[in-house]
């Protein structure tokens, strides 16, 4: 991460590394039923550069062997089991639920979790339920996965296969950095006048995700002192994560691009106005890059300095480095 000192410079962050939750098998550990891995090289290589990763394998912390019998997600009475695929009874469900209890301690403090997908274990969405006759009948999170969503609603997680797709990748890195922001607020003296600034200073990235979100939020801060400022404190973090987790779309990122042009009207000549908003427009029609009217942004900023469009994380809310903002 970088910040800027009050002249808008960048300097070193000093600050601890963020760390990630990450399925063990993505990292290249060979911890799968069949003893293989499934090294993820976009996780491993590119975001290793900036997260460190606390590693599990839900599986093997309850004592399963490597290799050993491959389990599924079995559709029994009312409820689903985690059950041996051809041993019908090794039934691992209780392990599983209880394992989280056993291992939250290692996940404080985390800012995201990478999971595997379509495993009875981490899987996030989407993982094969069968009946016991072995149909298909429909889909669920991993037994684990489950657990750990349910515990940590606000923390952002996502599937590696998922990764692959640019908005997703994006949205998921994007809510990774906010969250640690979030986590740092809270962790000092958080008072009024500090959520006053950190919504101020959020206003551009939560309007690029939800205009209605960013409204809800601005009504939690204004009533912060007559509500009570930890009541007010949750509420946020909740909602703001919330608002964080709607995928930002070219026409959202558009409107807030031409919000922040506006600020330019009485400081650049009209040659340069002309081409700001035929780089938004071309943008919007899905021909340019978001990178290249929020450097053009940049450049004009830095030329005509606003003290509030300067402090907006939307400008930097992840390292330029990761290139979020590079596809079309």
């Amino acid at each position: 991460m970088s910040s800027k000192t009050s002249g808008g410079e960048a300097v070193a962050d000093t600050s601890p590394r963020i760390r990630v939750g990450v399925s063990r098998c993505l990292l290249g550990e060979e911890v799968r039923y069949d003893g293989g891995h499934k090294r993820d090289r976009y996780v491993v290589d590119v975001l290793g550069a900036y997260f460190d990763c606390v590693s599990v394998c839900p599986e093997v912390e309850i004592g399963l062997p490597i290799p050993r019998p491959p389990i599924r997600l079995v559709q029994v009475g009312g409820g689903i089991r985690v059950r041996g695929v051809r041993d019908r009874e090794l039934d691992v469900t209780d392990a599983l639920d209880a394992l989280y209890l056993q291992v939250a301690h290692r996940f404080v403090g985390l800012s995201g979790f990478i999971l595997k997908r379509a495993s009875p274990s981490c899987g996030m969405e989407r993982v094969k339920v069968y009946d016991e006759s072995g149909r298909t009948v429909g889909t669920d999170a991993g037994r684990f996965a489950r657990a750990l969503m349910r515990e940590n609603p606000s923390l952002p997680v996502e599937e590696e296969g998922r990764l692959h797709d640019p908005r997703l990748r994006e949205n998921f890195i994007t809510r990774v950095f906010a969250y640690r922001r979030w986590q740092e607020l809270r962790a000092g003296p958080a008072g009024v006048a500090e959520l006053q600034q950190f919504h101020a200073s959020h206003k551009m990235l939560l309007l690029a995700h939800n205009q209605a979100g960013y409204r809800r939020l601005g009504r939690l801060v204004a009533a912060a002192r007559s509500e009570g400022l930890d009541t007010a404190l949750d509420a946020y973090g909740e909602g703001f994560m919330a608002t964080l987790r709607r995928n930002a779309t070219p026409r959202s990122h558009s409107n807030v691009l031409d919000h922040l042009a506006g600020y330019l009207k009485r400081s650049i000549d009209a040659g340069d106005r002309a081409e700001l908003r035929e780089v938004i427009d071309r943008y919007r029609r899905g021909l340019l890059p978001l990178v290249v009217p929020l450097t053009l942004l940049r450049h004009h900023f830095r030329r005509h300095p606003r003290g509030w469009v300067d402090q907006q994380v939307y400008l930097d809310p992840h390292p330029a480095e990761l290139m979020l903002h590079n596809h079309v």
